[in-house]
């Protein structure tokens, strides 16, 4: 088996997409441990092709990072809303930038979302 190559390519990352999906439908209680192994490795590979190609801008505004945090988290608004300890009427407000956001607001999106204080101040 060896080491796993670095992916260089499209072609290279179709080829390792292809194999983990071979190994894969044989399914993992069937699999051997060094299958196992190579499936791993195969994926690693990939991740980091993929984290090299497909590179998400960082969003722009507050209300870009606060929906791009929705996204992640599979969240729908009145649940971040909840999360920020906001009413889902002010989050809507906000993300529409009708209403001004306060400090408390800032220190639970900064908390909660995990977002750089330095970005949170750049986009008041």
């Amino acid at each position: 088996m060896g080491m796993i190559k670095k992916i260089k390519n499209k072609g290279d990352y179709e080829s390792v997409m292809s194999k983990i999906d071979a190994l894969m439908a044989k399914g993992s209680d069937k699999a051997t441990t060094a299958e196992l192994a190579e499936i791993r490795a195969l994926a690693l590979s990939a991740q980091a092709y993929e984290q090299q190609v497909y590179v998400i801008e960082q969003p722009d505004s507050l209300s870009g990072m606060i929906e791009m945090r929705m996204f992640e988290m599979k969240i729908k608004q009145a649940d971040m809303a909840k999360k920020l300890h906001v009413s889902p009427a002010k989050l809507s407000l906000i993300l529409n930038g009708k209403q001004r956001v306060d400090i408390d607001f800032l220190k639970a999106v900064h908390k909660e979302l995990n977002v750089d204080a330095d970005f949170l101040l750049a986009h008041v």
